[in-house]
Formats: C-alpha cells, structure tokens, sequence
C-alpha cells in the first residue's frame, strides 16, 4: 500500500493492500473499508489523491477502478460499487458476471453522510451529492445532485 506524507492511518480493512495508493496530507477516519473484489492482479485500482477526507464507515467494493480527486470530502458511511451481478435466468445470481465500469471523483467534489455510487459513475469537479443519495449516473462539474435514484436539483455558481 502506498501512502503519502502527512497521511495518518487509522484501523482499516484492507483485502489486497497493494491495490491502494492514497496521496499526501489526507484525513481517513476509522472503520473504512478497501475491498479489491477480485483475484490478485497488479495494482492500484483504489486511488485517493492529496488532501482528501473520507470518513468513517465508508466502503469501497472495487473490481475495476475507483479515483478520488484532490481535495474531495466523503462523508461517513458513503458506498462505492463499481460492479453487478449477472441476472439471467437458469443460473445462480452468485455465479454469474455482471457489468463493470470504473467509478471517478473529480477534484473538489463533497458527498453528504451514506451516498452510494454506483459503477460507470464520473462526479465532476466542484460538484456536490446530498446525504442519501444513490448515483447511478454521471454528475456534471459543479451541479448539486440528490435523491434516489440522484438528480439535479442545483447548480454551484
């Protein structure tokens, strides 16, 4: 695991350390969880850049790629699920593979308390998520986003 300068560490669960790289002078509460889903592969795929917030309880279920923007802040118990399960019929859902698409946070993006990202997801600079939310499509630089399923619903001016 990589780990910038200034960085302080708190207790954190970790399946395959190698897949995370957090940058410099971030804050990281405690109970957060980094979950490579997946066999052993090189990594990063869980990268945090400089001077980003995560707070407690947040998760980050991972089998492509998730990028957090410098100097971002999420919000306790906010979620990260870059992938699905399979759905057709005759077969186990557990067995089966489902779609996938990396998940992106660009620079300066605020997530309230418990939202949920969802794959395919890129969150322009600047931009801010409700407590709450549920994001299953990409937000616009700058827009204030709530809801489930999330929608515009402001604009940063």
């Amino acid at each position: 695991m990589r780990v910038g300068k200034g960085t302080v560490l708190p207790r954190l669960f970790i399946t395959w350390p190698h897949q995370v790289a957090i940058g410099s002078n971030c804050l990281l509460e405690e109970g957060i969880r980094f979950k490579f889903d997946g066999i052993w592969q090189p990594g990063p795929s869980i990268q945090i850049k400089d001077r980003v917030f995560l707070g407690s309880g947040c998760e980050f279920n991972i089998s492509v790629s998730i990028t957090v923007g410098s100097d971002s802040l999420v919000a306790s118990g906010c979620r990260f699920i870059d992938h699905d399960h399979g759905t057709a019929p005759g077969g186990l859902i557990r067995e089966q593979s489902g779609p996938t698409g990396p998940i992106t946070l660009e620079e300066n993006v605020w997530l309230g308390c418990n939202v949920v990202v969802l794959k395919g997801v890129t969150i322009g600079s600047g931009a801010v998520v409700a407590a709450g939310a549920v994001v299953n499509k990409s937000v616009p630089s700058n827009e204030i986003w709530a809801g489930v399923p999330a929608r515009k619903i402001g604009q940063r001016y």
